[in-house]
């Protein structure tokens, strides 16, 4: 099993879709819980308190971590793979469609974006608040103002109140759209779910997931951006 899952193309391919169907479900968890912040500050920090650093919050994160690294290793194991075996050609799809073929051919440059829009993400808001939890202190000062590790809608009011952290967050979930587009159609392929029948339908579904998770998570950074510009 392990030879097949290491050696095999196929194999590759079905822990890179195990993988990315575990992190969609993460982002469709993590999408709902911001929107929260839309409408009261106090049930998101409740939400902050409830997971904070707590052992099941860290040992999710550490399993979401886990997550990351394997989808990422694989898909840079398979493209490596892939390039040798078929040139530029980077995923074998038994179905071709127009639209996705930008995003079929750059999934790795889409990844990296997403990985270090993760990586900006982690900075602003994890190190601010599990890490800080974790440490053993109470508060941690930004900018001079003075926030809880469970003030989620602070943090979020603070991040998104900077042109330039909305304009980074706005390419990055770009990038996660025309990742999620064409990777969730790819992960429900690789399971043998895809034919000319289902084809359109199954697109239709990834495009709809991939556009409500990233658009759940655009509105809350615009509404927090407007809000800071007194507009509302």
């Amino acid at each position: 099993m392990s030879n097949f899952l290491c050696n095999s193309s196929i194999g590759k391919k079905l822990v890179m879709s195990i993988s990315g169907c575990f992190l969609v479900l993460f982002l469709l968890f993590h999408m709902s819980m911001n929107i929260a912040a839309l409408f009261s500050a106090e049930a998101y920090n409740a939400i902050c308190g409830f997971l904070g650093a707590n052992w099941y919050a860290v040992a999710g994160t550490l399993v979401l971590v886990a997550g990351v690294f394997v989808h990422f290793a694989y898909a840079l194991w398979l493209t490596i793979q892939n390039r040798k075996a078929r040139g530029q050609q980077r995923y074998a799809v038994t179905v071709t469609e127009k639209g996705v073929s930008w995003a079929s051919k750059n999934m790795l440059v889409l990844g990296v974006i997403i990985i270090g829009g993760l990586a900006i993400h982690l900075i602003h808001f994890w190190s601010n608040m599990m890490l800080v939890e974790l440490m053993g202190e109470h508060s941690v000062v930004i900018a001079g103002v003075e926030y809880a590790p469970t003030d989620g809608a602070g943090l979020i009011a603070f991040t998104f109140s900077k042109w330039y952290n909305v304009l980074i967050y706005v390419v990055w979930l770009a990038a996660l759209w025309f990742h999620l587009s064409h990777g969730a159609w790819s992960m429900i392929q690789t399971v043998g779910w895809a034919n000319d029948k289902w084809y359109p339908r199954l697109k239709c579904l990834s495009t709809l997931v991939a556009t409500l998770i990233c658009g759940g998570f655009a509105l809350v950074v615009i509404f927090f951006y407007i809000k800071s510009l007194g507009c509302c």
